[in-house]
């Protein structure tokens, strides 16, 4: 089934691991064929993992990216998860971590890393819901 990919002006992605981008106008493009496609919004950085959940979502992105490379990277992303369902109550949130570690396992790394962002904006909301306790304790 053929992928279709609507490209903001000046928008890159990844394409089986070469970073492209678009030019100046609106384009579309459609890959007839598998590929590993990730847009620049869900591209991480090694350096911006820095959260418990980032720690996830940044080793199935290199999965994801270069198969070739999932065993290097396998050991961090098992540990990490470890470490999050550890320190996780909430059953959703647990039931995603359960979901990513079965994508990984069956090679579908695009579906963990989808698992994976949910657990960042998980985290993410937790962390704006502990600012905003935060802002109006100080705000009294």
């Amino acid at each position: 089934m053929p992928l279709k990919l609507s490209l903001k002006p000046g928008e890159k992605f990844v394409l089986n691991g070469a970073v492209v981008q678009n030019g100046d106008r609106r384009g579309v493009l459609i890959l007839q064929n598998k590929a590993s496609v990730l847009r620049e919004k869900d591209i991480m950085q090694q350096a911006e993992a820095t959260t418990p959940a980032k720690r996830i979502y940044f080793p199935v992105m290199m999965m994801y990216l270069d198969e070739a490379s999932a065993p290097k990277v396998y050991d961090e992303f098992a540990r990490r998860l470890t470490e999050f369902m550890g320190a996780s109550r909430n059953p959703d949130v647990l039931s995603e971590c359960v979901a990513a570690s079965r994508h990984v396992m069956a090679r579908e790394y695009y579906k963990a890393l989808m698992s994976a962002r949910k657990l960042v904006d998980y985290e993410e909301g937790l962390a704006n819901v502990a600012s905003g306790i935060q802002d109006r304790s100080h705000a009294g």
